[in-house]
């Protein structure tokens, strides 16, 4: 993975990509203006002269502020003549204006000398990529999730499930399709091979789409990079935990499935709590029943899991014993 150096001058390229389209997109504008309407070619021309006319007239030093305020009001002439053309001719009036990227750095990526939102945003959308490189989140969406093949022990029972999974998938879809800053976190249980992973990924590939930063991996992984990071084991410079506590997604998959750490109790809890703090969307998969959660987890973590997150149980067999079996027939 890259580290953080790399990853701010990936992101510094990707800002001036950005402003050098936004130049060459209005040169191109300017361009087809003077060839569709020539008038505005030769107003835009006066208009180009006007630096030079100040200038000469702050040499002169004669009646200055007087003739600025002239040079001032026949700028503004020239300039609602070209809205008026551009509108006469269908254009809006402002198809010559500088459309950049971001209005607030103009592509820059600063503002005062400070990070604009837009580098920051853009640095956490290339640290996610770089993270989720080796994660299974274009494997999955919603239009491969087969509701046929959830089953239980008997016909009821299949029937009850697939009803029950078909709700699931409503839920996860709507919370994809609506996906913002405010969504609320979502933690998913049930016995393995029920969905969990496969629809968590559908949630993650849908977000990326609308350029959020999304973060998906295991628990087990996270929670060893981060203990491998904070014991001085890790020379990258990476800093897992605080991206973890502010991706605008983050999605931890098969929590339990770390060891008996309290090191990772710890850890858990901190992220869990700061994302809840800091009202950061974060959903969690377990394959654990609410017994093994009780034994596993400390009141701290049980209760803000079952208390603030929308719980979703996820009901039937596994669905790769029943493909399984289907392929047999």
């Amino acid at each position: 993975m890259m580290d953080e150096k790399a990853i701010m001058s990936e992101a510094l390229r990707e800002i001036e990509q950005r402003r050098n389209r936004a130049k060459a997109q209005n040169i191109a504008r300017f361009e087809e203006i003077e060839r569709n309407i020539p008038e505005i070619s030769e107003i835009n021309s006066q208009l180009a002269k006007t630096g030079m006319k100040i200038i000469s007239v702050i040499r002169e030093g004669k009646n200055v502020s007087e003739r600025i305020e002239r040079l001032k009001t026949e700028n503004l002439g020239a300039q609602q003549m070209i809205s008026k053309l551009l509108r006469s001719h269908g254009y809006p009036e402002d198809y010559l204006k500088m459309r950049y990227s971001c209005n607030k750095c103009e592509d820059k990526g600063f503002v005062d000398n400070s990070r604009c939102s837009c580098l920051t945003r853009l640095i956490a959308q290339i640290t996610a990529r770089e993270m989720n490189k080796n994660s299974q989140i274009k494997l999955c969406s919603f239009n491969t999730f087969d509701l046929s093949l959830c089953h239980g022990i008997d016909e009821s029972s299949t029937e009850q499930c697939r009803k029950t999974m078909s709700m699931i998938f409503k839920f996860c879809k709507n919370y994809a399709d609506n996906f913002s800053l405010s969504s609320g976190n979502i933690f998913m249980f049930g016995k393995t091979g029920l969905g969990k992973t496969h629809l968590s990924l559908s949630i993650a590939n849908e977000v990326l789409t609308k350029g959020y930063n999304v973060l998906y991996d295991s628990v087990l992984n996270y929670l060893d990079s981060i203990e491998k990071e904070h014991f001085g084991r890790d020379s990258s410079g990476n800093d897992t935990l605080n991206r973890l506590l502010s991706a605008d997604l983050l999605i931890l998959d098969d929590l339990g499935t770390e060891y008996d750490k309290q090191f990772y109790i710890s850890t858990m809890y901190t992220v869990i709590n700061t994302r809840l703090n800091r009202s950061l969307p974060t959903i969690i998969t377990t394959n654990l029943s609410h017994e093994q959660m009780l034994k596993k987890y400390d009141d701290r973590i049980i209760s803000r899991l079952y208390a603030m997150y929308e719980t979703l149980e996820f009901a039937g067999r596994d669905v790769r014993l029943t493909k399984r079996q289907m392929e047999k027939r």
